[in-house]
C-alpha cells in the first residue's frame, strides 16, 4: 500500500470518515446542544468550525489515504476552540498545549491499525513541532463493558465513540498528568531540548513491534489449525 498522510483542508473535508464529518462532540458547547436539542445539520456545523479554525489557527487535522480511499484521520486544536474540553473532571488543558481530540482508523489487522495510528501520530507531532508547540494533551478514555455497543454505533456522538483510548495514548508516549478512573488527561512533551523526536519515535516503534508480534501469533495459530 502507498499510504499518504496529509493535512486536512476544506477541500479534503468530504474525504473525512462520515462520523468525523458529522461529529460535534468536541466542537460544540454541550450545554447549547442540550438546550436546543439535536442539531439539524451537524455536518454543516462541523465544516463551519473547521473553516474558522483553518483560517484563524491553521492545520487542525491529518488524513491518511491510499489511492483516494480514506484509511484514517486525526484532529487537534487549541483547547480554547474545543468547548467540550472544559467539561471534564481532569480539565483544564495546560495553556502551552494543543489538544488532540480524536483519532480514527479503518478496521483491519492489528498490525495495519497500529501502523496507521503511528503514521497519523507522526504527522501530528511533526506539524506541531514545526509550529513551535510545546506539548500535546488529550483526554483519554478507559473503556468498560458498557462501551462496547456504543463503539459499534458509529453514528452516535458519545464519549465511547469520540474519544481516544487511554491505553493507546500511553503506548504512544503520552504520560498521565491528571489521573481519573474514566477520563485521565495525558501529555506528550514536544520541547526540542528534551529529545522529543527520539522519545516519540521509540514509543511508536514499540507500538508497531507489539502489533507485528500480535499479527505473527495470529498467523501461527491459523497455520496450526490448518494442520489439525
Amino acid at each position: 500500500m502507498s499510504t499518504i498522510v496529509s493535512p486536512v483542508t476544506l477541500q479534503s473535508f468530504e474525504a473525512l470518515p462520515p462520523h468525523e464529518r458529522r461529529c460535534t462532540f468536541w466542537t460544540m458547547d454541550p450545554s447549547a446542544i442540550e438546550t436546543s436539542g439535536r442539531l439539524s445539520d451537524p455536518e454543516f456545523e462541523k465544516e463551519a468550525w473547521l473553516s474558522i479554525l483553518l483560517l484563524e489557527w491553521g492545520t487542525c487535522g491529518q488524513i491518511a489515504t491510499d489511492k483516494g480511499e480514506t484509511l484514517g484521520a486525526a484532529m487537534y486544536a487549541p483547547p480554547g476552540d474545543v468547548p467540550r474540553s472544559r467539561t471534564f473532571p481532569t480539565s483544564p488543558v495546560s495553556p502551552d498545549a494543543v489538544l488532540l481530540t480524536s483519532m480514527w482508523v479503518r478496521d483491519g489487522s492489528p498490525g495495519r491499525i497500529e501502523d496507521l495510528r503511528a503514521m497519523l501520530m507522526r504527522a501530528v507531532v511533526a506539524d506541531l513541532v514545526n509550529r513551535g508547540v510545546r506539548a500535546i494533551e488529550s483526554f483519554g478514555i478507559r473503556h468498560n463493558d458498557d462501551d462496547l455497543p456504543q463503539r459499534h454505533a458509529t453514528d452516535e456522538c458519545t464519549e465511547s465513540t469520540c474519544m481516544i483510548d487511554a491505553d493507546f495514548l500511553e503506548k504512544a508516549g503520552f504520560e498521565v498528568v491528571a489521573e481519573h478512573r474514566r477520563f485521565p488527561r495525558l501529555r506528550l512533551e514536544l520541547d526540542r531540548d528534551h529529545g522529543w523526536k527520539q522519545d516519540v519515535e521509540a514509543a511508536l516503534e514499540s507500538l508497531l513491534a507489539a502489533a507485528v508480534l500480535t499479527m505473527s501469533s495470529a498467523t501461527e495459530n491459523q497455520k496450526s489449525l490448518a494442520h489439525c
